[in-house]
C-alpha cells in the first residue's frame, strides 16, 4: 500500500551533523506549506488507487507546524486520497517542542504517531551534536507523550560520538528500553560532507569519529535490544513484536511513496525523483500555474531505474532488513542471470559466515549487519 512524506524544511538550529536539506529561518514557512498543499493537488495521481498506509511529516522539524498548518494538510489528504483505517501518521518532533500544549493539539489531530529526536540523554552529546533541547527535556518528553495519550511512539538515537562513552551509550539505551518505548532508531554518527561536523573535524577542532567505537556500540546496541525483546527487524530499527513502522517498511520493501516538500522523494517502482533541495527554487517552480511549468522550473529531477538498478536496490534494502533477500523473488523479477550472480557471489560471504539461508532466502545475522551497506555493494550487478 502507498503512503506519502511530506517534507517540512525548518529547523530553530542546525544540528552539527544533519545534511538534510532544512533552512533555520521561519520567515518563509506559510509560503512554504501552501506550496506544498499545491504540489499535493497536482501530483495526486502520481500514486496507484488504493489507501494511503501511511503518512509522514519529516524534515526539518514538523513540530513547528501550528495546527491550523497540520490540519491544512490533512484537509488536502482527505480531498484526493482515502486513508486506510489503521493508517500510520507519524510527525517527528523535537523534545523541547512537546510541551503539554503542543501535545494536547497534536493529540487532537489525526496524528497517532510520534517519532521524537532524543540522540542522547547526556548533556555533554546534545552539546556536541549542537541539539535545541537539553537532557532533561529528553528525559520528560516521553512520559509527557504518554501522558498526552500517544501510545505509539519512536524515539531516535546516536551512537558513536565522541564525546560518548561506552558507559552512556549503555545508560541511553537502558533508559529507552526500560521505558519500553515501542519503537526505536539507533544510527552511527557519519561525517558527511558539507556539514558543520564535517568542517570541525577537517579544522580539528573535533577528534573525528572513530568507527571502531561505532562497532562497539554496535553490538552493544543488538545484545541489549535482543535480550531486552526488541527484534532488529532493519540495520538501525528496533522494534518490540508487532510494532514495525509501516511507512518506513514500505521504503524497504519497494512499495510506491509520494514525496511532497522541497528535497523529498517519490518513488514508484520504476523511477525515482527529487525535488529541488532550496526554498527558495521550491517556490519559484510553484509559484507557476501548472505542473508541466513547474518542472520547466526544475521542479524536480527524475531517473528511469534500469533492471540492474531495481535489482541492486533490491539486494541493498533486503539485506538490510529481517526479510532478507529472496533467490525466488530475484528470480522472478529480474531474471535467471541475476539470480545465478546472486547465488555465485554470495557464496563467499556465506562461507565466511557473514550471511546466512535458508530455503532461498539470505539475510544477515546479528551484528554482521553493521556491514550491511558494503556486503550489498559486492553483490551488486
Amino acid at each position: 500500500m502507498p503512503g506519502i512524506y511530506f517534507h517540512i524544511p525548518f529547523c530553530k538550529q542546525a544540528c552539527h551533523y544533519c545534511n538534510f536539506h532544512f533552512s533555520t529561518s521561519l520567515k518563509y514557512k506559510s509560503q512554504v506549506v501552501e506550496a506544498m498543499l499545491k504540489e499535493l493537488h497536482w501530483r495526486a495521481g502520481y500514486l496507484p488507487q488504493e489507501p494511503l498506509q501511511s503518512l509522514y511529516f519529516g524534515g526539518g522539524t514538523p513540530s513547528l507546524l501550528e495546527a491550523e498548518e497540520l490540519a491544512a494538510f490533512f484537509d488536502a489528504v482527505a480531498r484526493h486520497f482515502e486513508l486506510a483505517p489503521d493508517a500510520e501518521i507519524t510527525l517527528e518532533a523535537n523534545p523541547d517542542d512537546l510541551t503539554p500544549e503542543k501535545l494536547q493539539a497534536l493529540r487532537a489531530s489525526p496524528v497517532n504517531r510520534l517519532s521524537i529526536g532524543i540522540q542522547s540523554f547526556y548533556e555533554e552529546d546534545l552539546t556536541f551534536f549542537n541539539r535545541a533541547h537539553n537532557a532533561a527535556e529528553a528525559r520528560q518528553c516521553v512520559e509527557r507523550a504518554r501522558a498526552a495519550g500517544f501510545r505509539d511512539l519512536t524515539v531516535d538515537l546516536i551512537y558513536g560520538a565522541p564525546t560518548m562513552p561506552d558507559a552512556h551509550w549503555a545508560a541511553n539505551l537502558k533508559a529507552v528500553l526500560e521505558a519500553e518505548v515501542p519503537h526505536f532508531s539507533a544510527y552511527a554518527l557519519t561525517v558527511e560532507p558539507q556539514t558543520a561536523l564535517d568542517y570541525f573535524v577537517r579544522k580539528g577542532k573535533v577528534p573525528p569519529v572513530e568507527e571502531a567505537a561505532a562497532a562497539r556500540h554496535f553490538e552493544m546496541l543488538v545484545e541489549m535490544t535482543s535480550a531486552a525483546g526488541y527484534e532488529q527487524y532493519e540495520v538501525s530499527n528496533f522494534a518490540l513484536p508487532g510494532r514495525y513502522a509501516l511507512h518506513n517498511s514500505s521504503y524497504w520493501k519497494g512499495e510506491p511513496y509520494l514525496g511532497i516538500g522541497p528535497s523529498a522523494h517519490s518513488f514508484n517502482g520504476h523511477s525515482r525523483q527529487w525535488n529541488v533541495a532550496n526554498n527558495a527554487k521550491y517556490l519559484k517552480a510553484m509559484a507557476t500555474s501548472d505542473l508541466g511549468q513547474a518542472i520547466g522550473l526544475g521542479l524536480f529531477e527524475k531517473e528511469g531505474l534500469s533492471t540492474a538498478d531495481q535489482y541492486n536496490e533490491y539486494v541493498m534494502t533486503g539485506l538490510r532488513t529481517i526479510w532478507g533477500v529472496s533467490l525466488h523473488t530475484i528470480r522472478s523479477r529480474f531474471g535467471v542471470e541475476y539470480a545465478a550472480h546472486f547465488e555465485r557471489e554470495v557464496a563467499r560471504f556465506e562461507a565466511a559466515g557473514q550471511v546466512v539461508s535458508a530455503h532461498g532466502k539470505y539475510w544477515l545475522p546479528g551484528t554482521h549487519r553493521f556491514m550491511a551497506d558494503g556486503i550489498a555493494a559486492d553483490l551488486f550487478w
